[in-house]
Formats: C-alpha cells, sequence, structure tokens
C-alpha cells in the first residue's frame, strides 16, 4: 500500500513538473509575447521574463522588436528621360506593435520587403537620371513614406530608406564622361580666355609705361635674357631691339641744330656798249631781238669805189673783248601758242 502511494506520489511530481516545463515560457528583453488562447487573441502582451501559459489551451508567439536591416533586390527600370537603370536599396525598420504585427499580416518581412521593391521601381519611373544621381535625398524621403504608409497598419515602423547603388549601362557612362570631359573643356577655356583678357590688359598698361622709356624695354629684355640663361638647356638667340638704335641716334645728334640759310648770290650784268652790238658767248644762241639788230644794215659811209667800179672791201672791226663780270644772257624761249 505504501510503495503504491509512493509510486503516486512521484508520478504526480513527475506530471507536475512536466507540465510546468511545457508551460514555462521566457521572454527575453528585445521580444514581446502576443498569447492566443484557444485561438483567440489575449489582450495582454507579455513582457520581458518569465511567464506561464496553458500547455495545448494557449500558445505564445515571440515577436522581434529590434530594428531589422533588410536589403532590397536591384530592380531594374526606366527612369523618366528614358534611361534604363539599376538600383538597390536597403531599408531599416522596426516593430512597434507585437499584436498587429502577428495578427494583421501573415509574414511582415516578407510584406515590407515586397513594399519596398515596388516603391522602388515607382520611385525610379518617376524620377530623372540627374536626380537618382545627384538628389538622392529627397528620392530616399519619397521612397520612405511610400513604404511608411501601408506598414503603419502592420505594427510596423520604417526608420530609414537608402538608395546604395545606380548602375548604368555602359555606353550610358561613356557618354556621362564625355559630357563631363567637354564641361570641364569648356569651363577650362573661359578660364583661359579670362586670364588671356586680363593679361591684355596688364600687358597694354605696361607697354604705354614703357613707351615713355625706351629704356625699360631693353632692361626687361635683358630680364628676360636672364630668366631664359638661368635652365642652360637651350640655345639663347638674343635680338638686338630697335629702340636701342633709335636711343643711340639721338645721342649721337647736337642739343640745338640750326638750319644754314643760303643767301641768294646777286648777279652783276655789265651795260651793253652804245653802238656795238654784244655778241653770244661761243656755243650760245643769240636772242631773237639780237638777231634782227645783227640783220639790219648800219647807216655809214660808203666804201670808196675803184676805177673799176668795184668798191673795196671795208676792214671789220676788231670784236670787243666781254668784261670779267658780265654774265651772258639767257636767250628767252618762245611761248607757246594757247590752243582755242
Amino acid at each position: 500500500m505504501v510503495q503504491e502511494l509512493v509510486i503516486a506520489i512521484v508520478a504526480a511530481v513527475s506530471a507536475g513538473a512536466l507540465y510546468t516545463a511545457a508551460a514555462a515560457k521566457v521572454v527575453k528583453q528585445y521580444e514581446r509575447g502576443v498569447v492566443l488562447r484557444l485561438g483567440r487573441l489575449r489582450n495582454d502582451v507579455r513582457g520581458p521574463g518569465f511567464t506561464m501559459v496553458l500547455p495545448g489551451i494557449e500558445r505564445l508567439r515571440k515577436v522581434n522588436m529590434q530594428i531589422v536591416t533588410m536589403p532590397v533586390p536591384a530592380q531594374d527600370g526606366i527612369t523618366r528621360d528614358n534611361v534604363t537603370v539599376r538600383v538597390d536599396a536597403v531599408i531599416y525598420f522596426k516593430v512597434v506593435d507585437a499584436a498587429s504585427a502577428v495578427i494583421q499580416v501573415e509574414d511582415y518581412r516578407f510584406a515590407v520587403s515586397q513594399m519596398a521593391q515596388t516603391s522602388l521601381r515607382s520611385i525610379i519611373g518617376k524620377s530623372d537620371l540627374d536626380d537618382l544621381l545627384s538628389n538622392r535625398e529627397k528620392l530616399n524621403q519619397g521612397l520612405e513614406l511610400m513604404i511608411d504608409s501601408p506598414a503603419v497598419g502592420w505594427g510596423v515602423q520604417i526608420d530609414r530608406v537608402e538608395i546604395k547603388d545606380v548602375s548604368l549601362p555602359e555606353t550610358m557612362k561613356r557618354s556621362m564622361a564625355r559630357q563631363a570631359e567637354a564641361d570641364r573643356e569648356r569651363r577650362a577655356r573661359v578660364i583661359n580666355a579670362d586670364a588671356e583678357l586680363q593679361a591684355s590688359k596688364k600687358l597694354a598698361e605696361a607697354a604705354k609705361e614703357m613707351s615713355s622709356q625706351p629704356a625699360a624695354l631693353q632692361l626687361r629684355l635683358l630680364q628676360t635674357v636672364v630668366a631664359v640663361a638661368a635652365e642652360k638647356n637651350s640655345t639663347l638667340v638674343l635680338p638686338f631691339p630697335v629702340e636701342l638704335l633709335r636711343f643711340l641716334e639721338r645721342a649721337q645728334q647736337p642739343v640745338q641744330q640750326q638750319p644754314v640759310q643760303q643767301q641768294p648770290v646777286q648777279q652783276q650784268v655789265a651795260p651793253p656798249q652804245t653802238g656795238q652790238p654784244q655778241r653770244p658767248a661761243p656755243g650760245q644762241r643769240p636772242a631773237p631781238g639780237q638777231r634782227a639788230a645783227q640783220a639790219q644794215p648800219r647807216p655809214g659811209p660808203r666804201p670808196p669805189q675803184t676805177s673799176s667800179g668795184a668798191s673795196a672791201p671795208t676792214p671789220s672791226p676788231p670784236p670787243v673783248p666781254a668784261p670779267p663780270n658780265a654774265v651772258p644772257a639767257r636767250p628767252s624761249r618762245p611761248k607757246p601758242l594757247a590752243r582755242h
């Protein structure tokens, strides 16, 4: 009798121990326990620590309340400016209502992943390529709002959504590289032209200053020669400046040089002797008036006639020498007849 009683007590204790082991549950700090009794949700959500449930009657489901990091698979899409891209992202979310996460949705992780993929494709179609590459903050905010709107009813809160990478086709990459290179070349040319403009203005001012002092140009030339000759790796051809020649030419001229005035030479013409005509010098033609005077016979005594009736030859008078200071008269040229 006693043996049977001991066996019964041991059996009862073993059954109690098994029941207690089956009913005892431990909820961790980052978890919450949702209890379903006979398939019906209990209003109380079990907190962290030790708890008991009725085996076979109640069922405890633990829900993780930590922030979950979920990668969004890369999505292929066409942007608003008709460029094919491949975009992948990452999403950060956590459960704020354990009961809704268990009751409202079958698998909240899978639901959030699918919602993130569809929202990402929608964002790609509504955005331009430049926005995907440079304006990601705005796209991240829009993507977060699109995912968070349905996730609120699931007891899930979206903390953050980030676009990780945007993959472009190789042809588009080459086109963008050429565009960037052309833009940089344009800016380089503009900067170079601006520098040339400023340099030309400064050179014009320097030339204006050097024009007043020609020696400054020679000094500048010597400075350039010194700068070039410092490297000693090239042959230097030194031009001779014209300004230096002008400087030396001005230095050789006297300070004040008065021009010599030439006085006209007065010509003395001897008056002609009366009774005797002027004869032109040898090699000089007589004037027309002189020819007429020589042609007219002079009145005088007739020569004596001989017995035969012929007149004796009259001796010619000796030639009168011209005075030493007399200048031969210049024959006048006949005036040309005017044509009507």
